[in-house]
């Protein structure tokens, strides 16, 4: 028997129900009919077929071209406190499933692939860093923020605040304000510094939750980093887009001769060497603050090949379809050039963090720098991102981070 819907009701076209039924859970604009009543925006509503068939539940979204986004499929599900915590518990134990000990840095929450459409939550020691890209998830933050801490505390994990990073412009499609600063949870006293201390793959950084890109600490290259330490032992390695050092300093923990870290900031760089010499790494790492493609074309230009192994983890260079024929020139051009100037025999581990940015294409990218550089590539891994940021197959947008490490043969 039917229950009665106590959620305003929307007509989805035929294209639409074929998306949902595929597992999909956005509903775009130009694909509802029809919302019955005045929802508020960020209100949950119902998504029907034009057949009045039941497709799933999902906040409603005035602003964005993404019109619906689904949180549930269940019509006997009710949208209270306690459904929202035993999604956070289910969320929870997957991280401790698949992170084991590293839990105490992680992803927690990762959007559509955990349900919560639009929620990034990172976990940095005693500090839970948020950002909110949706709506419907900024109408129940402040049930879902708690919920956090309490799931997370029960287990042992010391939160001792909610810092919010919501100054990013996407927010103001959904009709947000951007800022950021400390999340007000009932019970705990707001921490007096947004600089926190946190281990990865045995390496202590300094990250400063409030300032640091994004939430602050990339993550999800965590057990790629160890992939180059790996092959890092005796090489002279040069670090492009270094941000904190991550990269380099898992290079350095490897045993290599000497690293060099570039950034274009100032601020990345002086990080990144704070972080060097927090884990007395220095005496093998200097640091240049610089524009990499501009480094790499004055190196060339020397006529010199110094490095054994080139690390290339640059920010997303297309976050559009639209801009994807440029980022993939820029792609191709650092990594030509990273290719040129290896030595003979060595290695390249290089990444691209866009969704826009295909497989396909990135490695067809690969292809082609391999031929400008009169090299070929002998591929040791291909990797993605670390399994606390899980990629649905029915949702491509979660995959994202692309990942390669190869040995260069001169031709």
């Amino acid at each position: 028997m039917k229950i009665q819907r106590e959620f305003p009701k929307c007509t989805i076209t035929a294209k639409g129900t074929r998306w949902v039924d595929g597992g999909h859970p956005w509903i775009y604009e130009a694909e509802v009919i029809s919302i019955d009543g005045e929802p508020e925006n960020g209100a949950l509503v119902d998504a029907v077929s034009e057949k009045g068939k039941y497709l799933g539940t999902g906040f409603l979204s005035k602003n964005s071209k993404i019109r619906i986004r689904l949180v549930s499929r269940n019509a006997n599900d009710r949208f209270d406190e306690a459904f929202w915590k035993r999604r956070i518990r289910y969320a929870w134990d997957y991280r401790k499933a698949v992170m084991g000990e590293d839990v105490s840095c992680c992803r927690v929450i990762f959007g559509e692939a955990d349900a919560f459409p639009g929620l990034t939550a990172d976990r940095f020691g005693d500090i839970l860093v948020t950002q909110t890209l949706s709506i419907g998830i900024e109408r129940i933050k402040h049930i879902l923020f708690p919920l956090l801490v309490e799931v997370l505390n029960e287990d042992g994990a010391g939160i001792k605040g909610v810092y919010e990073r919501n100054d990013v412009a996407i927010r103001s499609l959904e009709g947000m304000e951007q800022g950021k600063g400390w999340f007000p949870i009932p019970g705990l006293q707001t921490p007096g510094s947004a600089v926190t201390t946190i281990v990865e793959n045995g390496i202590e950084y300094l990250v400063d939750v409030e300032n640091g890109q994004k939430t602050g600490f990339f993550l999800d290259q965590k057990y790629n980093r160890l992939a180059v330490r790996r092959i890092a032992k005796d090489r002279k390695v040069l670090d492009c887009f270094t941000h904190t050092g991550s990269f380099a300093l898992n290079a350095a923990m490897g045993g290599a001769a000497h690293v060099t870290a570039v950034d274009i900031s100032e601020t990345a760089i002086g990080m990144a060497r704070a972080n060097a010499e927090r884990n007395g790494l220095s005496d093998r790492m200097d640091f240049v603050t610089a524009d990499v493609f501009d480094l790499l074309t004055q190196m060339l230009e020397a006529g010199k090949k110094p490095y054994d192994l080139i690390i290339l983890d640059p920010p997303a260079f297309t976050k559009s379809r639209k801009t994807v024929n440029s980022a993939e020139r820029g792609y191709r051009e650092i990594n030509s050039a990273a290719l040129k100037l290896l030595s003979p025999g060595g290695y390249l581990a290089t990444a691209s963090c866009s969704h826009f940015m295909p497989t396909e294409l990135f490695e067809r990218m690969l292809e082609r720098a391999a031929f400008d550089a009169g090299v070929q590539l002998r591929q040791i891994e291909q990797r993605q991102q670390a399994p606390d940021h899980p990629i649905l197959w029915n949702v491509p947008e979660t995959d994202y981070l692309k990942f390669y490490l190869f040995q260069v043969v001169r031709n």
